[in-house]
């Protein structure tokens, strides 16, 4: 019997036939334990790079490679540099200058900007709570398990910032420029203990004719408030200008959708540690160039 179509229906049947046989033929997943099955996921050939990497050997291997190159370097240094030794301790003889270990050299160099409370306690408190809340305040997936810059270059200007900036260069200036009397001796130039520079410091209240301590605390303090709320304003205009599909942003809807992730308090956070850090930075240049000693100044504490 002919098929309308043109087509057989015999030989339909069979192939149908012969395609069922195969089905029943081909292997079905076996049944686990509990009558439950397993279904395996399969990971196509030739899909690029992977998304995970055992640690061993790919990342312990690299670790130890560059932990024998760093072992070789400070041998050999070690060797051929003496180490920077001096005599035995005196009593009767202070040293000048006298010098921290390199490690505290820069809380030392702070001392010169800020009341020692400042540069001693407070400061060294925001270093370590600002760190350990780095998890909790970063929302940028980019970069989780990868070296990259291009993805996280804020973060990482940020940390640069603070660390090489406000740490490693205050080591490296209290360690060679720094001499007798803590005075700034540029390199080549001989230590003489017996120069005395003459600088005239003032506080900021005074330059603006204050001479009460109570108003010189309340204009000190406006100056404080009114840094942190510029700033503040600044900071979110600043962030919330952020284009869509920046290149600088994880977030494809730019600023906007970055605050609304973030959050006001994990914000304001982020907001107060930097700019306490810039306020470093402010505090310094006022003291090089307008011979600034403290903004507010009361009878028990200095900023």
């Amino acid at each position: 019997m002919a098929d309308p179509t043109g087509g057989n229906v015999p030989s339909m049947k069979m192939q149908a036939a012969g395609g069922g046989a195969a089905a029943r033929s081909a292997p079905k997943p076996a049944p686990a334990a509990g009558g439950k099955r397993i279904e395996v996921p399969i990971k196509k050939a030739g899909s690029g790079i992977e998304d995970k990497l055992h640690t061993w050997p790919f990342l312990v291997r690299s670790e130890f490679l560059m932990s024998v190159a760093v072992i070789v370097i400070l041998a050999v240094w070690s060797l051929t540099i003496n180490a920077p030794l001096e005599g035995p301790a005196n009593t009767t003889r202070t040293p000048n200058p006298s010098k921290a270990p390199w490690y505290f050299l820069g809380l030392q160099e702070m001392l010169v900007f800020f009341d020692p409370w400042y540069a001693g306690v407070v400061l060294p408190s925001f270093v370590i709570v600002g760190l350990m809340l780095i998890p909790y305040l970063d929302i940028n997936p980019k970069g989780n398990g990868y070296y990259t810059f291009r993805e996280r270059k804020y973060e990482i200007l940020t940390f640069l910032l603070g660390f090489q900036v406000l740490w490693v260069s205050f080591i490296i200036i209290g360690t060679f420029f720094r001499g007798p009397g803590w005075n700034w001796f540029w390199p080549g130039q001989v230590w003489d203990p017996h120069l005395v520079e003459s600088l005239t410091n003032v506080d900021l209240p005074y330059l603006f004719g204050f001479r009460d301590y109570t108003a010189s605390a309340l204009f000190g303090l406006s100056c404080i408030v009114a840094y942190f709320v510029v700033g503040y304003v600044l900071f979110y205009m600043w962030v919330r200008a952020r284009p869509a599909n920046d290149p600088w942003s994880s977030f494809p809807g730019g600023g906007k959708e970055l605050l609304e992730h973030w959050g006001p308090v994990r914000f304001g956070i982020t907001g107060f540690l930097f700019l306490a850090m810039i306020g470093v930075l402010v505090k310094m240049a006022l003291r090089h160039a307008l011979n600034i000693k403290y903004i507010m100044v009361t009878p028990w504490i200095n900023i």
